[in-house]
């Protein structure tokens, strides 16, 4: 595991980096935003990040970063923050979010399941992309599309969807999702399943109207299925395909309206 560092906090990092060390990884310490060809070079896997550290460019630095490096695992722990700029920091890119103070033990276990994620998702890049009704999701770009345009999905949705297709018609529990995607266990009340499930199923229909590709088994899951509305002609398999031409990045860039992250 190579591990780099933007933070701070000497006495976090300090106690951070020796038991990274006792777990064999390797690190860099950063006590300002690198480069991007800099960052790249390092090859490093994650990236644990104090946002306060970075002002009001910190979101520009997340998409950024999320942009040059879609493998890379990035992991925000920082200070006082609010609903909404922990909600901005993972829409921009941020595979999770922890607050200070915390135990550096939680912080490297939380890194482990980041990574553990995009390997998987760097694994499946080869198998081409999976095509299901008029939907193909291309790992290789993270991102979903129907008949030619991006169905503009963030990288956890993405993750969601995927992880459903892949089941191919098997009905996957809340718990197995979020153990695959979050990468630990899920919190008893936890609906962020649910709500990542509604918003790619949003997306879809949006993108893919005469289509259903997400069913909801009531307390249990959900499986995806793809199968044409009534009144159209009946739905295809899933299946591979030629990779398709890469479509423009179209996300709305973040705006300005959050306010600057408080210092711990």
């Amino acid at each position: 595991m190579r591990l780099a560092i933007l933070d701070s906090d000497s006495g976090f990092v300090r106690v951070l980096i020796k038991r990274a060390g006792d777990l064999g990884w390797q690190y860099r310490r950063l006590e300002a935003a690198p480069r991007m060809e800099d960052l790249v070079a390092m090859r490093v896997n994650a990236l644990v990040v104090d946002l306060a550290l970075l002002g009001p460019g910190a979101w520009e630095f997340l998409e950024r970063v999320a942009g040059a490096l879609p493998g890379l695992g990035i992991m925000v722990c920082t200070g006082r923050s609010t609903v909404s700029q922990r909600v901005r920091g993972l829409r921009a890119g941020a595979d999770d979010w922890v607050t200070k103070p915390c135990h550096p033990e939680e912080v490297l276990a939380r890194v482990e399941a980041v990574v553990r994620r995009r390997k998987r998702a760097s694994a499946r890049v080869e198998t081409g992309p999976l095509v299901a009704g008029e939907l193909e999701i291309r790992a290789d770009q993270f991102q979903a599309f129907a008949r030619g345009s991006s169905v503009d999905l963030t990288r956890r949705e993405f993750e969601v969807l995927q992880l459903l297709a892949q089941a191919k018609g098997k009905v996957l529990q809340r718990e197995e999702i979020y153990q695959a995607v979050w990468g630990y266990t899920m919190a008893h009340g936890d609906r962020s399943v649910d709500v990542f499930v509604r918003k790619v199923r949003q997306k879809l229909e949006k993108a893919s109207p005469t289509w259903g590709y997400i069913h909801t088994h009531f307390g249990v899951g959900y499986r995806f299925e793809p199968e044409q509305r009534e009144g159209t002609a009946a739905g295809t398999t899933l299946d591979t395909a030629a990779p398709a031409p890469v479509a423009p990045d179209d996300r709305t860039p973040l705006d300005d309206e959050s306010a600057t992250l408080l210092a711990p």
